[in-house]
């Protein structure tokens, strides 16, 4: 791999700008004024992460695309430290007149309520148990959570209604509640992706800067795994020109520590996250910058993003065939995908007595 430049950069973080979201009546754009000093302005080139309470009045939202494994899912966190400039959830930023931008990695608003909100829910009479997905949008493990324990509240809520629940991160932080996973895992209650994006710790410090090592997530699979929690790895996102080069690498260190399935993405570029991602390339890989964009618009029907359903998650043509058959191939290899899994059990739900109810007597 040729090395990056780094224009434009800004340290710790993803995006290379702030620029305005979609709904935005103003635009701002910064200009050399001649003046000396202004690019020693660390502020600006570091910005800091401010966290406010977003309380909820729903908590588990539904899904009906066709293309997406799930149908119910719950998000902790809008906005997410991790930094990663191809990240889809970056657009939700505009609905809050806050730029996809800079502002997407620093202004992280989290649920505060979510647990007691989510106990409404499940107790509400006629509800029906299907499994959720905890961290779609955004990571449920990035750095506030440490502090903040959103995700910890939400895991304590499903374990105690014995409520069928899957998880996808970035972050070592899960490990933090193995003692909840290793006994949902128990029951066929809980499974986990671990999203391994690269095996090269450089490439990973201005792809995803504020998530965990390779090394660590390795150690996190392996971890899981041993603990007897169902544990998958996605090599995601698969960017051509990128990280493309690696996907057999991954999926065999993956399998190598213990993961028992494997799924990948081709690189989404939705809404803003198309500027977001070619601001990044420019300033890191400005040699390859155009290369890139003419691999992505191949798979995309020539444009840089196609989100049609069926085809917004592996893309069409050459290219996106391609990797679809290496990611075959390499599973076949390292024994992942190997038979379906038992889809998650929902025979264990049950609403847990509270004080004052009767049933607390017996």
């Amino acid at each position: 791999m040729s090395k990056p430049g780094k224009s434009g950069a800004v340290k710790g973080r993803g995006a290379v700008g702030n620029q305005a979201g979609r709904f935005a009546r103003d635009e701002r754009e910064a200009i050399d004024d001649g003046w000396p000093g202004d690019d020693e302005d660390t502020e600006a080139s570091a910005p800091a992460t401010v966290v406010r309470p977003d309380p909820a009045r729903r908590l588990i939202s539904r899904n009906q695309s066709p293309d997406i494994p799930f149908d119910a899912s719950i998000n902790p966190y809008r906005g997410c430290e991790h930094g990663c400039p191809f990240c889809f959830a970056r657009p939700s930023h505009s609905y809050l007149d806050l730029s996809p931008g800079l502002d997407f990695e620093t202004r992280i608003f989290y649920k505060d309520n979510a647990a007691a909100i989510l106990e409404a829910e499940l107790r509400k009479p006629g509800y029906r148990p299907t499994p959720i997905s905890l961290g779609i949008n955004t990571d449920a493990y990035q750095p506030v959570e440490r502090r903040l324990r959103v995700t910890r509240d939400i895991l304590e809520v499903l374990q105690a209604y014995r409520h069928p629940v899957s998880l996808i991160t970035k972050s070592r932080l899960i490990l933090r509640d193995l003692d909840i996973l290793e006994a949902m895992g128990a029951e066929n209650l809980v499974s986990v992706a671990i999203t391994l994006t690269t095996l090269d710790s450089g490439l990973k410090r201005i792809l995803e800067p504020r998530t965990a090592s390779p090394a660590a997530r390795l150690d996190t699979i392996r971890q899981l795994s041993t603990a007897r929690v169902p544990t998958a790895v996605m090599a995601a996102p698969v960017i051509p020109a990128i990280t493309d080069h690696e996907m057999e690498a991954v999926l065999r260190a993956a399998a190598e520590h213990g993961a028992h399935g494997a799924g990948y993405v081709l690189l989404r570029l939705p809404w803003e996250v198309k500027q977001i991602f070619r601001d990044w390339l420019a300033a890191h890989f400005p040699d390859r910058a155009a290369h890139v964009m003419s691999l992505i618009q191949q798979s995309r029907g020539g444009r840089d993003y196609d989100a049609a359903w069926g085809q917004r998650l592996t893309g069409t043509g050459k290219f996106a065939e391609l990797i679809a058959q290496r990611f075959t191939l390499a599973c076949r290899k390292h024994g992942l995908n190997r038979g379906a899994r038992p889809a998650l059990s929902t025979k264990h739900f049950r609403l847990p007595p509270r004080t004052g109810d009767q049933l607390s007597l017996l």
